[in-house]
């Protein structure tokens, strides 16, 4: 079984590929709604449109958001717990 370590680094290594992926699709709602922007919306429809891309790009830019400060988290938590590792090896 894997250490407690292990564990966590295993976890923030998938958190991090998570926030990644999160920003990759970011970037791609992004370039959609540039796109659309582009198109010099006039119609309703098109506003419609503009609004809705908006929308996604928002909510995906949390979730990106949302998976960064998790991978930043649990990162944090397993660099601590390798410097206290080090700690209690030292003193003992």
């Amino acid at each position: 079984m894997a250490s407690r370590a292990e564990r966590f680094k295993q976890a923030a290594v998938k958190a991090a590929r998570t926030a990644r992926k999160w920003a990759q699709t970011a970037a791609r709602e992004a370039d959609r709604l540039l796109q659309e922007v582009q198109k010099r919306a006039k119609t309703e429809q098109r506003q419609r449109r503009i609004k809705a891309a908006l929308r996604r790009t928002g909510q995906v830019l949390k979730a990106a958001g949302r998976a960064a400060i998790v991978a930043g988290v649990a990162a944090g938590i397993a660099s601590a717990r390798a410097e206290n590792r080090k700690l209690k090896k030292k003193k003992g």
